[in-house]
């Protein structure tokens, strides 16, 4: 499981991030915790980053979720895309876009934390509570515009962990029923390859099994 947080600047991606970390390591999994690269950097250099500094920032928080080690879970606070956002926003830079777009299609779940908790000062990263609702509304465009799927949680403390592990569950049912999916339609794929007869037979197979899984889909995900 690859979950991502995202959000506007003072929202609890942070703190939520750690404490879905906390959660799943209690259990017994092992997770692999990737923090913001910027907040190290800002806390280095003593200053935030210059236009030409965005592009080798987004890539070094790639590159730092990309080496999740295998049977880890990841846990990303924050991704690619919030530089890209801040690059589009600060520097009328929107070229990130397409580099972070294509990472975020990584994670399984992606999760934008809500404007709903106070704004609080926080260092050289933050900017002001005033540019909170142009970042949540690039950062929903932007996710829209690539059809990434993701959700959005409120709320503090237990009560948005409790919202989270729902959401990363039912994530969870939805991809075990697309590997379901795959399953069934491999044999009538394999038919179509050879054609012939056999192969308008596998086809009417492969329609009836996509429209049952279709179905299927639309009944978890209302679950």
């Amino acid at each position: 499981m690859k979950v991502a947080l995202l959000g506007a600047e003072s929202t609890g991606k942070t703190s939520l991030a750690a404490a879905l970390a906390r959660h799943w390591q209690a259990g017994g999994q092992p997770v692999h915790a990737v923090a913001e690269y910027l907040r190290g950097w800002c806390e280095r250099e003593g200053r935030t980053p210059q236009p030409h500094e965005q592009a080798g920032i987004a890539q070094e928080q790639a590159r730092r979720a990309l080496a999740c080690p295998p049977g880890h879970w990841l846990v990303a606070d924050t991704t690619p895309l919030m530089v890209a956002i801040y690059s589009d926003l600060l520097f009328d830079d929107p070229s990130l876009y397409r580099f972070a777009l294509d990472h975020q299609r990584h994670y399984d779940l992606t999760l934008v934390t809500g404007l709903d908790l106070p704004w609080v000062p926080d260092g050289l990263q933050r900017d002001g509570p005033h540019v909170r609702e142009p970042v949540d509304a690039r950062l929903r465009a932007a996710l829209a515009r690539a059809n990434v799927p993701y959700r959005v949680v409120y709320g503090e403390g237990d009560g948005r962990l409790a919202q989270v592990m729902h959401k990363v569950q039912h994530q969870a049912r939805l991809a075990v029923h697309d590997l379901q999916v795959l399953d069934a339609v491999e044999p009538a794929r394999r038919q179509l390859l050879r054609g012939g007869a056999q192969g308008g037979n596998a086809a009417r197979i492969l329609a009836e099994v996509l429209l049952r899984a279709h179905d299927a889909r639309l009944r978890v995900n209302w679950a």
